[in-house]
């Protein structure tokens, strides 16, 4: 018997529960997943309130003591890992591997920034003054307003916040509607390894009210956003107006280039991994592929052969490589995109049937114009379009016509063609025979141009700066 998950909100260490939103498992519908709160402004102004509390006493503790904390969460949910990944799958949709995947990044990045509770400091530096020594110190913003999306519901809700907190600030996180049930796990072991009451807040509700609630409020310091372009910017424009601290990673049309030279088979693996997997519903999902004319045909053959393992199923049946689209919502903008390609003459390699339920087969499209809907505008779902480029200057010239900048690749075996590409493309993450999903947590993260704020990356030691601001001290003595 599967079970139902009440959520509710999580105020100042206290649950208030609500009703609002029902969840259904997007592979079963009849499997009821959680009942949570459809809050208003006013929950929003309590967290704010018991988190603007809370926030000195955190800040005060010395940083390895958070980072303790931290510490102990992370061992609470590897004991819980199973029982998580297998309700992630229920809500979200992925697949179990990818799904346990997640939840050990979780793990991974509370102990990272657990650890970097014993190393928060500044440099100690030389004055020009005699008889004087400088440091600098970096202090907690205060209170810190997080908005995360439904496709990473723990990981991205983990690499937010684990910064944040050890940095001494208090949070009020604002979680998708639909996957409440993730988040909830990860607030649940915070509070068991004693995370004291207000330093974490949970508001569930709609992203014009909670979220927007949220970004008005002159209280919250700073405010760090994932989700659509759209949303991001109106969210930047917000916060700037009233002098706040920002930070949004948004969409993405990634491209991989695979060059004459690069190894075809592998690079279909490739393509098909970064478009595929995860039901391409990650902001550095492979949505387009630029093949030089050499390589093109066989290639395309190869990439089709490919999408047939990536046949749609229920997450948790073994076996399965991609599960369904998240929503009904999210089906209705994936097929409008798919039959706009249709109108406009592209042909299907792969794909184009109705979708079943929620599952949607893998599409892959050829002869898509450069200036297509289908090459330009970002789609969040298992759809790859394949485009032909001339040589490798005109493959850099294509990756970097597109609005976005967030990840690229190329597959080569030419270690000229792989620097020039990463030297050339503008785009935050560079990929050499990999796909473009994928990050290591200790490494930095984000994107230039309409994908991200391009101020403050997350991820990595660099992470804790967005939270934090520094602060030079003279001190000087006299004999």
């Amino acid at each position: 018997m599967s079970t139902l998950h009440r959520i509710s909100n999580l105020i100042g260490g206290k649950d208030f529960p609500g009703d609002g939103y029902e969840r259904r498992n997007p592979a079963d519908p009849s499997d009821l997943v959680s009942v949570s709160p459809a809050s208003g402004a006013d929950a929003v102004d309590a967290a704010v309130t018991a988190a603007g509390d809370a926030q000195p006493g955190w800040a005060s503790l010395p940083a390895p003591a958070r980072g303790a904390i931290l510490m102990d969460a992370a061992e609470i949910l590897r004991g819980r890992h199973e029982e998580i990944a297998r309700d992630l799958v229920r809500e979200e949709g992925k697949t179990l591997a990818e799904a346990r995947g997640e939840v050990r990044r979780a793990i991974d990045v509370f102990r990272f920034f657990g650890s970097e509770g014993w190393r928060l400091g500044g440099p100690t530096l030389p004055s020009s003054q005699p008889d004087t020594l400088v440091h600098t110190r970096r202090e907690a913003l205060g209170v810190v307003g997080l908005i995360t999306p439904w496709n990473f519901p723990i990981a991205i809700p983990a690499w937010k916040m684990a910064p944040a907190l050890i940095a001494g600030n208090a949070v009020v996180l604002k979680p998708a509607e639909l996957t409440p049930v993730s988040t909830r796990h990860l607030a649940d072991a915070l509070v068991q390894a004693g995370l004291p009451a207000g330093v974490l807040n949970v508001v569930h509700g709609a992203g014009p009210v909670v979220g927007e609630a949220l970004v008005t409020d002159p209280r919250v310091a700073a405010v760090s956003f994932t989700g659509s372009t759209t949303v991001g910017m109106h969210i930047e424009r917000t916060v700037h107006e009233r002098r706040g601290r920002v930070q949004v990673e948004m969409g993405g049309k990634n491209a991989l280039v695979v060059l004459d030279d690069a190894d075809v088979e592998q690079a279909a693996q490739i393509a098909a991994a970064g478009g595929f997997a995860l039901t391409g519903q990650a902001c550095t999902a492979s949505s387009r592929v630029i093949c030089t004319p050499g390589v093109y045909e066989a290639f395309v053959a190869a990439l089709t052969k490919q999408a047939e393992r990536y046949r749609p199923g229920n997450g948790l049946d073994g076996g399965t490589l991609m599960g369904p689209v998240v929503s009904e919502q999210q089906l209705a903008g994936v097929t409008a995109a798919i039959e706009r390609a249709r109108d406009e003459g592209v042909t299907f390699a792969a794909g184009g049937d109705a979708p079943q339920g929620l599952m949607l087969a893998p599409t892959v499209l050829t002869g898509a114009g450069r200036e297509s809907a289908v090459a330009r505008d970002e789609i969040f779902g298992p759809v790859v379009a394949v485009l032909v480029a001339e040589d490798l200057d005109d493959a850099i010239e294509l990756v970097n016509d597109s609005r976005y900048g967030l990840a690229a690749a190329v597959c080569t075996q030419s270690l000229a063609h792989a620097q020039r590409f990463a030297a050339r493309v503008r785009a935050g993450v560079i990929k050499v025979n990999r796909p473009t999903t994928g990050l290591d947590l200790n490494v930095p993260f984000g994107g230039v141009k309409d994908s991200s704020s391009n101020t403050f990356r997350e991820q990595g030691t660099v992470a804790t700066e967005f939270y934090s601001w520094s602060k030079s001290v003279y001190m000087g003595w006299d004999d």
